[in-house]
């Protein structure tokens, strides 16, 4: 049914959930666990920041998606099923996309930060964006109420 299962992260708790739903899945199904962190290059800091604090700001997150991507792993090691790291630079929502039509990705299994009303509405969410373009489908893990903010969010 599923040969590649594809699981964005960034590191929170709530992408590890998704990561062991994804995990278990694989297990069932015989496929292959792709994790992927994206560091993101569309926020106002790295536009506006010059050389040095740009690429300075590049090195936090790619060690921070290095970091991301060991825990996957380490989640991982719990069960029998393949998996393939990656990190990427770009939005968010377009790399995950890009990267399900590139791989040919059958499920992605994500997490969600669970943001109501006039959060959502403003920030948008990364997994709504996911669903809407990713043309394949798309299990979503929500947040638990009480996490690690009031509403259940970490942000996105």
């Amino acid at each position: 049914m599923y040969d590649r299962i594809l699981v964005p992260t960034d590191g929170g708790d709530r992408s590890l959930a998704a990561a062991r739903r994804a995990f278990d899945l694989a297990e069932r199904y015989g496929a292959t666990v792709h994790a992927l962190y994206v560091v993101e290059t569309d926020t106002s800091l790295l536009t506006v920041s010059k050389g040095d604090v740009r690429g300075a700001l590049r090195a936090v997150g790619e060690e921070a998606g290095r970091e991301a991507l060991a825990a996957v792993e380490e989640a991982g090691d719990a069960f029998d099923v393949g998996l393939v790291t990656t990190l990427r630079e770009g939005v968010a929502d377009e790399v995950i996309v890009e990267y399900v039509r590139r791989e040919a990705v059958d499920l992605v299994v994500m997490g969600t930060h669970g943001r109501e009303g006039v959060r959502r509405r403003l920030l948008g969410s990364v997994a709504e964006r996911v669903v809407r373009g990713a043309g394949v489908p798309v299990m979503t893990v929500p947040a638990d109420r009480g996490d690690d903010e009031p509403g259940g969010g970490t942000g996105d």
